[in-house]
């Protein structure tokens, strides 16, 4: 597995230690779905201007929100052995998850830790449309989080 994090905002640095953490999550997640191994996945922060774009251009929002996922794999696609997979895209907002954190008290951390796995599961083909599906999927993100200590 890959995780490949680019930084394209400038008003929240990044710890170093969170690109061992990011790879953690990616791999516990990757482990629990049963997804493939080898597989590749696009991270990326950015500020809110930036995500409020691309919520507009994509979903036709006109806010900043907190992370937005890009499904590139589908669950049932034949794969060759060698060749690795691109699971999708993750976007989040690092200036949203600060608020956020902030808000809910804990840290910016566990904020984006919460937002990679909320992000990952939607590769993995979660979905919050409906009340039952967020409640499914709100459960899968606390088991996930609790296995890399990222509890509330």
């Amino acid at each position: 597995m890959t995780v490949f994090i680019t930084n394209e905002q400038d008003k929240i640095e990044i710890p170093a230690e969170w690109e061992e953490k990011i790879n953690q999550v990616a791999a516990i997640c990757l482990r629990e779905e049963q997804l493939p191994e080898d597989v590749e996945v696009d991270l990326l922060f950015v500020d809110n201007e930036a995500i409020r774009e691309m919520n507009l251009e994509y979903r036709d929002k006109d806010s900043a929100t907190d992370v937005l996922s890009f499904p590139m794999y589908e669950p049932d696609e034949e794969i060759d052995d060698e060749e690795e997979v691109l699971l999708g895209d993750i976007v989040i907002s690092l200036e949203r998850a600060q608020e956020q954190c902030e808000e809910y008290g804990h840290s910016l951390e566990r904020e984006v830790m919460y937002l990679l796995v909320h992000g990952l599961l939607h590769l993995a083909g979660y979905d919050h449309m409906e009340e039952e599906d967020k409640k499914v999927m709100r459960a899968q993100e606390e088991k996930l989080l609790a296995q890399i200590g990222a509890i509330r």
